[in-house]
């Protein structure tokens, strides 16, 4: 396959202009047998940024979404000649979608949430609800990016004593739905009178950052709208390293948890914490980990809610209870306009390893962690329109009251330190 070509052609792209997405398309291919699925999973881990897995199968009967470009087609068709896979096409023309979604613009009036943001209206956003509520909010950074950028969000405290969740959202660059949300549910906590929302507002301590990969997001928005890793330079062909690869917890620097390869989407990274994003995060968590007793990692593709493990099918002592309190999670996201999520384990949705919910449950014993991976189902993949931010959203935010009550109910939360 002309993979080297094609690498090359998009590196010398990206570095020269904005890339663009014309003809790109994905298609849906369902393993119908172990070597089918093999064949999908080879593929997937020596992967290049032009041949993209939106999604992985993982198991057989399971769905791939796969992004290829008018480069690969014959490569494409041969490989799925070759191990006797049907696909079906999702999308036709990948850019339509990019070119259709809402003009990224400041807003007179700051935020809203009919369209995606710059970092910088984002970060403007954190610096008027401080402003607005001294008392109650106050302003956090934990870190820096590679290239420089801080790593900021705020903390939400009514009562010092109050259990405390933690929020991360945009790890994936390309994925804007999840800061979009976060922001959301920001502005919610500290306007909204919906009794449940007020109630968790004032008995919670909410630590949110909405952008926790602020070089890859901005590169997203300005160079490449479907970059996912983050911008550190590895070696000399090929950047980023995948920040939900790259946790301390079970890291793996190859297959099949995670990629060897620099220039695939899933390189786990030269070691653990090698990014100082993820580094940043895990520390915080870490050296919080008495008060923090909630950590919620938003993600898109595939309304699914999962839970750890994510590098091995094995469940823990709180499985039975994740569980329960996934459901109660889900059916309060179905209540809103009846979008239904699916809860199971990490590791079912595929084997990953260094993941942020492994880490924080597994080494900072945060026992509620849960990874959201919002809407949709791959009609329109990572770039869900813009009229779907509020929907999604406000059921996200549903979510939470439903997630906290049952974590509650069944002993996982306490006030004050966790013991």
């Amino acid at each position: 396959m002309k993979f080297l070509v094609v690498l090359a052609l998009v590196i010398v792209a990206s570095v020269a202009t904005k890339v663009k997405f014309n003809d790109h398309k994905v298609f849906t291919v369902i393993p119908e047998n172990e070597d089918q699925l093999k064949a999908l999973r080879d593929l997937e881990i020596q992967s290049i940024p032009s041949f993209d897995f939106w999604a992985s199968a993982k198991g057989v009967g399971h769905k791939a979404d796969i992004m290829v470009s008018p480069e690969q087609m014959d490569d494409f068709r041969e490989f799925l000649q070759q191990n006797n896979l049907e696909s079906s096409l999702k999308i036709e023309d990948v850019q339509k979608l990019i070119d259709n979604e809402t003009p990224t613009v400041t807003p007179r009036n700051g935020m809203e949430w009919t369209s995606y943001h710059e970092l910088e209206t984002i970060y403007a956003f954190l610096d008027d609800v401080i402003a607005q509520n001294p008392t109650v909010v106050s302003g956090v950074t934990i870190g820096s990016s590679t290239e420089g950028r801080p790593m900021r969000g705020i903390l939400i405290s009514y009562n010092a004593n109050n259990p405390t969740v933690f929020i991360e959202a945009n790890t994936h660059a390309r994925e804007w739905i999840t800061s979009a949300t976060a922001t959301y549910i920001i502005n919610e906590l500290l306007t909204s009178q919906e009794p449940d929302v007020r109630r968790i507002a004032v008995n919670y301590n909410w630590y949110i950052f909405p952008v926790v990969n602020p070089d890859g997001f901005v590169f997203s928005k300005t160079n490449n709208r479907l970059w996912r890793k983050t911008r550190s330079r590895q070696g000399t062909i090929c950047q980023g390293v995948d920040p939900n690869r790259n946790w301390t917890h079970e890291w793996q620097p190859g297959p099949p948890g995670a990629s060897d390869d620099v220039c695939s989407l899933t390189f786990a990274g030269p070691f653990a914490f090698s990014e100082p994003e993820v580094r940043s995060v895990g520390n915080f968590v870490y050296d919080n980990r008495n008060t923090i007793q909630v950590f919620l990692s938003f993600h898109s593709y595939g309304q699914v809610l999962l839970y750890p493990w994510s590098y091995i099918a094995q469940d823990t002592v709180d499985t039975p209870n994740h569980i329960l309190i996934g459901q109660a999670a889900a059916e309060a996201i179905k209540s809103v306009e009846g979008t239904e999520y699916e809860v199971k384990s990490s590791y079912d949705l595929y084997e990953h390893s260094g993941t942020a919910i492994d880490y924080t449950y597994g080494t900072a014993d945060v026992k509620i962690s849960w990874t959201y991976e919002m809407r949709d189902q791959g009609t329109y993949g990572f770039v869900l329109p813009p009229q779907f931010i509020i929907p999604n959203a406000k059921e996200i935010l549903a979510s939470l009251p439903a997630l906290l009550d049952e974590s509650d109910r069944l002993g996982y939360i306490t006030r004050g330190q966790k013991v």
